[in-house]
């Protein structure tokens, strides 16, 4: 019986998510370990992890800022994050190629976007391409075009999910 937990990371987790991220997307787009290990060290709490015991199935990334698009400066620059910040910037969706199409990143997704709506903030932003463009709307993402990101020189959607207000 699979035993599946949501839990934020530590620095332990670094290298399991390094090996991730490398096998998710190419490596211009990749983030670093170096890059990962920085992000861990300053928003752990942004990280979100799928995991069954010591085994991570999927995670989610990202940092909170005032700025309301996601730009190329903030996938390397830590500094950038603001923890009292209105908008949940999502760097990235990964799921171990082993357990990819069987339902973890939506189940994580689910979570990341009921977190950021507790913590009162405006709503989420990611980008991503072309062929992600559904999977994201039925999140309730709208799609806001063609992003002014040229992160790992390929064409990003900006995708923005607002929280209403009560």
């Amino acid at each position: 019986m699979s035993h599946e937990v949501i839990r934020h990371a530590t620095m332990d987790d670094l290298d399991a998510l390094a090996a991730i991220e490398a096998e998710c997307f190419p490596p211009a787009e990749a983030a670093s370990i170096y890059s990962l290990q920085s992000r861990l060290s300053v928003y752990p709490d942004c990280f979100w992890l799928l995991a069954n015991g010591d085994t991570i199935i999927s995670f989610i990334n990202g940092f909170t800022t005032n700025r309301p698009d996601l730009t190329d400066d903030m996938y390397d620059d830590a500094t950038l994050h603001d923890p009292q910040g209105e908008w949940q910037m999502i760097f990235g969706v990964d799921t171990d190629p082993r357990f990819q199409h069987q339902g973890h990143a939506s189940t994580l997704m689910r979570a990341v976007i009921e977190d950021t709506r507790k913590a009162g903030r405006s709503g989420l932003v990611l980008t991503c391409k072309n062929r992600l463009i559904g999977f994201y709307q039925r999140f309730g993402f709208i799609d806001e075009g063609l992003s002014s990101s040229t992160h790992g020189n390929v064409a990003w959607h900006q995708m923005r999910l607002t929280f209403d207000e009560a």
